[in-house]
């Protein structure tokens, strides 16, 4: 049973182990996912500014020949003030010649607003161009390094399944049944190391028989209240790190 407990301390160090490699496998794809987003948010964003660009440069050429436009009206209508007849024909005229100047006025307050608005795009454009190709190779090579740790992990998770594999060809059949049956309802914890004599699996006191029985580790024996089994770390040397409850197995 001594044999039989040691390997069952092993298989739940490798158990751990796998459900740890698992645990982080899985977040690789979001990880990769996230980089790639941030690739295509900065793309986006940069191709967005452009488009404004665009518009704004559109609008401007726009706004210039309107201005043109009512600057060949007011000519023209200069010219048309020395054949009106009438003093209320002039009036008339030169009203429509001040609202087509005000016109021209407004236009070129909205165009010099569309100036700076184009002053701060191409500056913001052209930082962008100049970010792009670091930010791919940026992207790239957080990619490549967690497709690495992801191919990592999972060959390691692959050697912990064989060596897990051959440590429970080992053990009898009823006993891995046992153990399986407690690690799937305590939370993949199937063993509890006894201290101060407690299964510290769940921090209650063990009969004194059963403390000692354990300690002495002539046989597999589970706490009555978890029913994990139960192991003492002055016989053996618990997996490093495994302060708190260990696997377990019964009687």
């Amino acid at each position: 049973m001594y044999s039989d407990l040691k390997i069952l301390i092993d298989l739940q160090r490798i158990d751990q182990e796998i459900a740890e490699l698992s645990s982080q496998i899985e977040t690789f794809p979001s990880q990769i996912q996230a980089i790639e987003k941030q690739l295509n948010d900065f793309i986006h964003a940069h191709e967005q500014r452009q488009q404004r660009l665009n518009a704004n440069q559109k609008e401007r050429r726009e706004m210039e020949g309107e201005i043109q436009l009512i600057r060949q009206t007011i000519s023209k209508h200069k010219d048309q003030l020395y054949q009106v007849k009438t003093n209320e024909q002039y009036r008339a005229m030169l009203k429509e010649i001040e609202g087509e100047e005000s016109n021209i006025r407004r236009i070129e307050d909205s165009l010099l607003e569309k100036m700076i608005e184009s002053e701060e795009l191409q500056k913001q454009v052209k930082e962008a161009a100049g970010r792009l190709d670091a930010e791919k190779a940026r992207v790239a090579g957080e990619k490549a390094r967690l497709e690495a740790a992801a191919k990592a992990a999972t060959e390691q998770r692959d050697l912990s399944a064989r060596e897990r594999q051959e440590l429970a060809g080992k053990l009898d059949e009823d006993i891995l049944i046992h153990y399986e049956r407690v690690r799937k309802g305590r939370g993949g914890l199937a063993l509890a190391e006894v201290r101060e004599g407690k299964c510290m699996g769940c921090n209650v006191l063990l009969r004194p028989q059963l403390y000692y029985d354990v300690r002495a580790a002539n046989g597999l024996y589970e706490c009555e209240n978890s029913a994990r089994i139960l192991y003492s770390r002055e016989r053996f040397q618990a997996p490093a790190g495994a302060d708190g409850p260990q696997a377990i197995v019964p009687n």
